[in-house]
């Protein structure tokens, strides 16, 4: 991946205190920039490669289909809900935490992620192949996973990311990957925040379909600015009148949520505290949430909040990940890091749910991801848990 600069003057039209917020936020959001996925990447390799784990992943989105090869969607907002199908195989050599890009379409499926199948989906065909993959697991392991990623992700991207939670995590889960339509560059900021905002419904058709199928359970981790979509269909579904059923609702999880602290506590408010706890993954130095915060006008994110009492009256779990060393320049991608300790990390959280104190709490948990290659410990910390709610789970 090749290298970029931006840079920007003091003296630039609108002032000093201008091109430094510009400069603090753009640096960062700019660290990995270069050559990206794009148009055609996703091109299906015939290649017979006998080393590799396929994954099946269910896609939902509010993106529009792009027609061009390889493709499958692009960064055009679509007026309804778009599913698709696609298998992509991982190589034996892959290491957890990254994703092997081909540097060329197909790729070598012997060394990068590598599309073997796709296919597009309409609502009845979707519905069926969630349930054919569930009905894959035994009962009492018929769980799905949804993911939601964050600002700045082309589909590609969204697509990998998800392929390698799935595979670093180890977890049977059935794989859906909701993506919306952001557009997939820095400046895009604002196009992204507004595609968030329209998905709400899309989420929230998919979450209902995905919770009116087979699934014993429905977990649900979003990213960055994904978890702007996620809070708001959980405040507009409690609106509705219509909650999903609890009985099938499992993990919740916002990973460095890109939300103003303001705003998730008015709709905490709204929605009121969840019977089952939402899982917060923070990070102190995620400068990502840093610049967000210069753009927002000084207020905090979500995922950098240091007062996690508060964040547990709210009804949340926090995790700290600030003690574990992100790859990426601006720490904002760390939870794809930890994937692998995530049967460990579930564990501990079981675990803590079994304890009868009622007071807050903070546990180091040495939570170690399970490689064919190595063992890796993440030092987590979790704190302030709302155990009074915990202990009156079922």
């Amino acid at each position: 991946m090749t290298g970029c600069r931006l840079t920007i003057h003091a003296n630039t039209p609108g002032g000093s205190a201008r091109a430094v917020v510009l400069l603090l936020s753009l640096m960062v959001l700019l660290a990995g920039c270069g050559t990206r996925p794009d148009a055609g990447i996703l091109e299906v390799s015939q290649q017979v490669a006998s080393d590799t784990t396929p994954h099946t992943i269910l896609v939902a989105t509010t993106r529009e289909p792009d027609t061009r090869p390889g493709t499958l969607f692009g960064r055009e907002r679509s007026t309804g809900l778009n599913f698709a199908e696609a298998t992509v195989s991982v190589p034996s050599t892959h290491e957890a935490g990254k994703i092997e890009w081909p540097s060329t379409p197909p790729g070598n499926p012997e060394t990068d992620f590598t599309v073997r199948a796709t296919q597009r989906l309409d609502d009845d065909t979707f519905r069926a192949a969630l349930n054919a993959e569930l009905a894959k697991r035994p009962k009492g392991k018929r769980e799905v996973f949804v993911f939601i990623h964050g600002y700045n992700t082309r589909f590609p991207e969204a697509l990998y990311r998800m392929v390698q939670l799935k595979h670093d995590s180890g977890l049977p889960h059935v794989a859906v990957l909701f993506t919306w339509a952001s557009g997939g560059n820095v400046t895009d900021y604002l196009y992204d925040s507004n595609s968030a905002t329209i998905a709400r419904d899309g989420l929230e058709r998919t979450l209902r379909m995905v919770t009116g199928s087979n699934a014993e359970k429905v977990n649900v981790l979003a990213h960055s600015m994904g978890n702007w979509v996620l809070t708001e269909t959980i405040r507009q579904i409690r609106i509705s009148g219509r909650p999903l059923p609890e009985r099938k609702v499992g993990v919740v999880a916002m990973a460095a949520p890109d939300l103003d602290i303001d705003v998730f506590k008015a709709q905490m408010r709204r929605a009121g505290k969840p019977t089952k706890p939402y899982i917060i993954l923070v990070s102190r130095d995620d400068r990502a949430l840093q610049a967000s915060s210069l753009i927002a006008g000084g207020k905090q994110r979500l995922g950098a909040y240091e007062n996690e009492a508060e964040l547990a009256e709210l009804g949340a779990i926090v995790i700290d990940l600030t003690d574990i060393a992100g790859t990426d320049a601006a720490n904002h991608g760390k939870f794809a890091e930890i994937a692998q300790a995530a049967p460990e990390l579930r564990s501990a959280l079981q675990s803590l749910e079994l304890r009868p104190q009622v007071s807050t709490t903070e546990t180091t948990v040495d939570a170690v991801g399970n490689t064919a290659k190595a063992a890796i410990t993440f030092p987590l910390k979790i704190l302030t848990a709302p155990l009074t709610a915990l202990s009156n789970r079922q």
